[in-house]
């Protein structure tokens, strides 16, 4: 699984210069035939913007840069269990797969909470992934919300 690490630590990357801009820190990188096409962090606060999730904002992108809303050969790594609505997105971008570090009991929809991909009025549900890197991710979670108490 070192391919898999490679892209998660990019991910951590990323959630951790989203720690440092003061938003939640949630990382996330779209890969599209082995190469890395969006990378971001959540930018919620910055863009007063509550759709823009990391794994938002790396869905469009790769859209633009690949010239297709329909991203089927793609693959997202995300720090977190993606949320919702994220969940709803990463459905209709047609993703391949989804691999995310730690799991989110409060506010995931994917193993938690909707479980969206488990509905019946889900079309398309990628493979799932989780706890790659998920001991990471927790932690920079951790520390970020210990830091502002």
């Amino acid at each position: 699984m070192g391919m898999t690490n490679r892209f998660m630590d990019q991910a951590l990357a990323e959630a951790r210069q989203a720690a440092e801009r003061g938003e939640v820190p949630i990382g996330a990188v779209l890969v599209h035939e082995g190469k890395v096409v969006a990378r971001a962090g959540n930018r919620t606060r910055e863009d007063r913007d509550v759709t823009a999730h990391a794994e938002i904002l790396v869905i469009r992108e790769a859209a633009e840069v690949l010239g297709n809303e329909r991203l089927n050969e793609a693959d997202l790594y995300v720090t977190l269990e993606p949320c919702t609505m994220c969940a709803a997105a990463i459905s209709f971008a047609r993703l391949r797969r989804l691999y995310y570090g730690a799991e989110d009991p409060k506010g995931g929809g994917v193993d938690s909470g909707v479980r969206f991909y488990a509905q019946s009025t889900c079309h398309h549900a990628p493979e799932v992934y989780s706890g790659i890197g998920g001991q990471e991710a927790s932690e920079i979670l951790k520390d970020f919300f210990a830091a502002r108490r």
